[in-house]
Parts: C-alpha cells; structure tokens; sequence
C-alpha cells in the first residue's frame, strides 16, 4: 500500500516556474515507477512525466526541455520541477505510483494516486 501527497501548485506568472513535491508512504517506495499526470477543465487526465525504480525519465511532447521529473528514495519523493510554464500547463496536477517497470500511459493503469494540486498559469 502506498499513499501519495501532492504539494508545490499555487498561481505563476506564465515563464516563471514551479517545483512539485509528491511524498510518499510505504517502505517499498524503491520499486515503484512514478508519474505525472495533469487535467484540465473539460479535459482527459494526460501523463506529463514518468520515472522508472531506477530514473529512466520520459516526457510528453509538450513538456519536453522545460519540465524535469526526479526521485530521492531516501525521502521517499517525486518532484516535477516545471520551467518555463505557459497558461496551456495549467491544470490539477496529480502524483501516481505503480509497481510495473513500463511506460503506463494511461491513468487506469496506476495503482495509487495523490490528491492532486491545482498550477494556474496566468498570462
């Protein structure tokens, strides 16, 4: 069992940048892959960021160069640092957890989620 608790969203100015926390529970955090996910109003949950157990990294198109998705098993944490934000990168931004290896795309395939944190990205 895993719990997850997303902190970091707020309102930015679109360039400005904001960094992530996901804190996890468990003693098995280490082998679990985690993700990204974001929803927009009227919009799908989209995966933005993935890193396997041992910080393979993948990223969306549309976040690719301006978002960086690290872990610290030590502390048990994801972080999404988001650079470079625009007002299409606001949405609730949600923290997931699986234990498969593989690139999950879709959010029906995580185990575990987080609350979410809205980003707002003003223009």
């Amino acid at each position: 069992q895993v719990q997850l608790v997303e902190s970091g969203g707020g309102l930015v100015q679109a360039g400005g940048s904001v960094r992530l926390s996901c804190a996890a529970s468990g003693r098995t955090f280490s082998d679990f892959a985690m993700a990204w996910f974001r929803q927009a109003p009227g919009k799908e949950r989209e995966l933005v960021a993935h890193i396997s157990s041992v910080s393979t990294t993948y990223y969306a198109d549309s976040v690719r160069g301006r978002f960086t998705i690290s872990r610290d098993n030590a502390k048990n944490a994801v972080y999404l640092q988001m650079n470079s934000l625009k007002p299409e990168d606001t949405a609730v931004y949600y923290c997931a957890a699986d234990r498969s290896q593989s690139l999950l795309r879709r959010p029906s395939e995580y185990d575990y989620w987080g609350q979410g944190t809205q980003v707002t990205v003003s223009s």
